[in-house]
């Protein structure tokens, strides 16, 4: 019953291997992935040079030596033609043109993109106080967008930022907003003693690609780490009599 099964499975698997192998034969065979923080694009399309057929020669008859050779009838004497005159003009052959063998075409091609990179910037710039919200903000753009084309096929590529923020003094904070400078930007910290923290900024891309009207996600993610020191003091206090 083991063995029945077993042979049922490979039947079905067969024809399914046989069409993914010969999936890029007739369309365009396209995908985007991420590698050491670039993305890249790789199309194939075709099949690629055919192999030549084998040719098998047929086996030689083997002879066989008879038993008794004196009671093989030997051939009569045949007459020896008579000699054919020597052509005095050579005949003019016409050269056989060979048939051109059809190439069939293999197209591969491979392009990087590199994503734009981004530091980290922060208001007020000099002598940020205790206890007063410090904005902070990624120069990165809010998108990354490309449209490329490979093997012949056009491809859109589209990706988003996302971000993780260490301010230094154990607060953390993941957004997908890039921030911005007072008075509008959603991404603000405050500390309550004086002193020099350290900054770390996370960037993450992720997005998805487009081909033929099917939209799928990116394979893999590329990460970039920034770093800022930001250095907050205390304000002098005077007593006015």
């Amino acid at each position: 019953m083991r063995k029945l099964l077993i042979c049922l499975l490979l039947s079905l698997l067969a024809p399914l291997n046989a069409a993914s192998a010969a999936d890029c034969v007739d369309a365009a065979c396209i995908d985007v992935y991420t590698q050491d923080g670039q993305i890249i694009i790789e199309g194939k399309k075709g099949s690629g040079p055919k192999a030549k057929p084998r040719t098998v020669k047929p086996p030689k008859p083997k002879v066989v030596k008879p038993i008794f050779p004196e009671l093989i009838p030997r051939p009569t004497a045949t007459p020896k033609p008579k000699p054919t005159p020597k052509q005095t003009y050579k005949p003019r052959i016409k050269p056989t043109l060979k048939p051109k063998a059809e190439a069939s075409v293999s197209l591969n091609d491979r392009l990087i993109k590199l994503l734009p990179t981004g530091g980290i910037a922060y208001q007020p710039e000099a002598e940020p106080l205790v206890n007063v919200p410090i904005y902070f903000w990624s120069d990165l753009p809010t998108q990354f967008a490309t449209r490329v084309t490979v093997v012949g096929e056009v491809v859109d590529v589209l990706l988003r930022p996302g971000f993780v923020w260490s301010f230094g003094d154990g607060t953390f904070l993941s957004t997908t907003d890039p921030g911005g400078p007072y008075p509008y930007g959603k991404i603000k910290h405050t500390y309550k003693n004086p002193g020099s923290y350290p900054i770390i900024l996370v960037q993450s891309w992720n997005g998805n690609w487009t081909h033929n009207g099917t939209t799928r996600a990116i394979t893999g993610t590329i990460k970039t780490t920034v770093f800022a020191v930001v250095t907050v003091v205390i304000a002098p206090t005077r007593f006015m009599f």
